[in-house]
């Protein structure tokens, strides 16, 4: 199963948090790097996880009809 590290930015929808990737992506031609963001729908069964969480999401079986995802832990800030 696939892992991805991410940040909530929605947590208004039951059970599903929305859950933003960031990462860079280098052009074949010019060779220069561009941001490339992505989103995921997110399962989280107890609604323990909030807006701003770094959390880790992982690959399952199709739950909805956009969601394919659930998450596993949150990773905590080391401020």
């Amino acid at each position: 199963m696939r892992k991805i590290k991410g940040t909530i930015i929605s947590d208004k929808m039951q059970k599903t948090r929305v859950v933003v990737t960031t990462r860079l992506k280098m052009h074949s031609k010019y060779k220069k790097y561009t941001k490339v963001t992505k989103r995921y729908k997110a399962h989280d069964e107890k609604n323990e996880y909030k807006t701003g969480d770094v959390v880790v999401i992982e690959e399952t079986r199709p739950m909805s009809k956009e969601k394919r995802w659930k998450i596993v832990e949150k990773i905590e800030n080391s401020k």
